[in-house]
């Protein structure tokens, strides 16, 4: 775990000054009423932000600059979301309502938290099926420990430990999440929804795995983008940012492995220009493009430098 660590107190404070800081000038492009001037102040934030959560941990344990990078570009891109919502629909939050939506939610969508409502339905059963994940994913991350010590295998051992990691946060805190909101009166949906099911890239992608990561791209890129140079160059922008936004999250903490995760996303902005033509891969051809490139996703820098020091 000392991978997640900072080297000392100094680092942690600076660390911290730099996701609140993002998350201040996040909320105050959202103030902003001239929607291109917003539109530009968003986008440079994203980019200032990382630069400064790079800079800041360049020297620090890799798992630790993950969590500062991650934290101060996912509060630049709530910015870059409530900037469309503005100039889209009109959605505009009020001040504590706006950290609420950057801070304790994982989606994309400011305008669900502009409307609250009396307890919502269905609120304990997203509840329960997100502890339900979280028991889980507990005990497959237990399982991998064992695997780790007993057998010191890490591919036998990262078998268990990534699906378990997924369960935890994907499926568990953020279904949990889902679940309170709705309590609140606010109606969201778990962002992760059985995608198992999926018979094809499009269903995986645009409603199953993190819709809400595809909503900000589909609002942010994909539709002006469509109308301007059509369907097919928006679909593989689309799938270019995302292996970007990767890049920052999975190679830039190590240092190492760059290419690999904008890789993975740009073959299957090709592959889903290919089921469009053709029609969808059905269950198991959907499986296979998914799991066949991870290496990509997550290679061996990441996984030496984040994954694995979980484990020990």
């Amino acid at each position: 775990m000392s991978a997640y660590l900072p080297d000392s107190g100094r680092a942690l404070a600076a660390a911290a000054a730099i996701v609140v800081t993002a998350l201040a000038l996040a909320l105050l492009v959202t103030r902003m009423r001239r929607a291109r001037l917003a539109r530009t102040a968003a986008w440079a934030l994203a980019l200032a932000a990382l630069a400064a959560a790079d800079r800041v941990t360049a020297a620090q344990p890799p798992g630790f600059r993950m969590l500062v990078l991650i934290a101060s570009l996912f509060y630049a891109m709530k910015a870059v979301a409530s900037v469309e919502a503005a100039a889209g629909d009109g959605t505009r939050l009020g001040g504590w309502r706006w950290i609420a939506f950057a801070t304790l939610w994982p989606g994309m969508r400011p305008a669900l938290f502009a409307r609250l409502e009396p307890r919502r339905p269905r609120a304990w059963p997203l509840v329960l099926a997100g502890m339900t994940h979280l028991a889980v994913g507990l005990a497959l991350f237990g399982l991998a420990r064992v695997a780790w010590h007993r057998t010191g295998s890490a591919l036998v051992a990262s078998v268990a430990l990534l699906p378990a990691l997924s369960l935890l946060l994907h499926f568990g805190v953020f279904g949990v999440a889902a679940g309170l909101w709705r309590l609140a009166g606010v109606d969201t949906a778990p962002p992760f929804r059985a995608p198992w099911r999926a018979t094809s890239l499009g269903e995986f992608w645009g409603r199953r795995w993190n819709v809400a990561f595809s909503e900000m791209t589909a609002s942010v890129l994909y539709r002006p983008l469509a109308r301007a140079a059509g369907r097919r160059a928006a679909l593989l922008a689309s799938f270019v940012l995302s292996g970007l936004l990767h890049e920052a999250a999975i190679s830039l903490p190590v240092g190492a492995g760059f290419g690999g995760p904008l890789a993975y996303f740009a073959i299957h902005g090709l592959l889903m220009t290919i089921e469009e033509e053709r029609g969808p891969f059905g269950r198991w051809g959907t499986l296979a493009a998914i799991v066949a490139p991870l290496p990509l996703l997550f290679h061996p820098p990441f996984l030496r430098g984040v994954v694995w020091p979980l484990l020990t």
